[in-house]
């Protein structure tokens, strides 16, 4: 059995997003979230690589929550509370984990990574959004009858544009506002129930 990590992962990551929300992608360098976790520079090169190894990992780990919640949310046999349970879900997440959220919401992977990202790393990606997407997929052959791309993308408005665009007006606000939950709700349903055949 191998013996327990003396620097955890999640400090280490906290602090490189802590770095990028408070003073943006190049105050994140390795001298300086070793500084800013505790954890020696070798141990950060060790685990992660590098700068970039650093930084995917912490956004990779904001998306990896995001999509817990909304693909446990998802199984709703009704598309529409299917719909409205992920979209409410995104808004939990922003709530639970508000720095996360900004990380996704105000930075994409290429504005992080020195190069940009690589064919391994969009390959990551695109299995990890996967999941997500075949339920959007199903909402839309639930209410159309076929996930063509106009019906995914009718259905993409009320399911990921809606929540992101509540979360992004409020991502600096202390907290998200109460209201937003049942507001949110609300107007996916309204949008989702007339896509109904």
């Amino acid at each position: 059995m191998a013996p327990p990590r003396k620097h955890d992962t999640d400090v280490i990551l906290d602090a490189a997003r802590a770095l990028v929300l408070a003073d943006g992608p190049r105050a994140a360098s390795v001298a300086a979230i070793a500084k800013a976790s505790g954890a020696p520079v070798g141990t950060l090169y060790h685990r992660f690589g590098n700068r970039n190894g650093v930084l995917t990992a912490a956004w990779i780990r904001a998306l990896d929550r995001f999509q817990q919640r909304t693909l446990a949310a998802a199984d709703h046999t009704d598309p529409v509370e299917a719909g409205v349970a992920m979209a409410g879900a995104a808004i939990r997440f922003g709530r639970e984990l508000p720095e996360d959220a900004r990380l996704l919401l105000e930075l994409r992977p290429r504005d992080l990574l020195d190069g940009g990202p690589d064919a391994e790393f969009r390959a990551r990606l695109d299995r990890m959004n996967a999941p997500l997407i075949e339920h959007l997929r199903r909402v839309a052959r639930d209410l159309f009858g076929t996930d063509g791309h106009r019906e995914i993308d009718a259905v993409s408005r009320a399911v990921v544009d809606l929540p992101y665009a509540a979360l992004r007006r409020h991502a600096h606000a202390p907290a998200l506002p109460e209201w937003v939950d049942a507001d949110l709700a609300d107007a996916t349903r309204t949008l989702l129930e007339s896509y109904r055949r």
